[in-house]
């Protein structure tokens, strides 16, 4: 009976899991953060490379198309 009270209060005072949790909640905040950098870094360079497209049609007469990434 003394052998599962011990255990008892050794598996109560036990915080690995608490401190397990805490890291896994800290590394998915994270990774949130990165794929939305990511996809907001992604959208900016996309606007870029379109309005350069739209510059090089009008006004240097070439052939360019934003989408398949292709131009002359």
């Amino acid at each position: 009976m003394r052998n599962l009270l011990t255990l008892a209060r050794q598996f109560r005072d036990d915080e690995n899991g608490a401190a397990m949790v805490e890291y896994s909640i800290l590394v998915g905040i994270i990774a949130g953060a990165a794929i939305l950098a990511i996809l907001a870094i992604g959208g900016w360079v996309t606007g870029r490379f379109t309005g350069l497209c739209g510059v090089l049609n009008g006004k240097a007469g070439g052939t360019c198309d934003a989408a398949a990434g292709t131009g002359t």
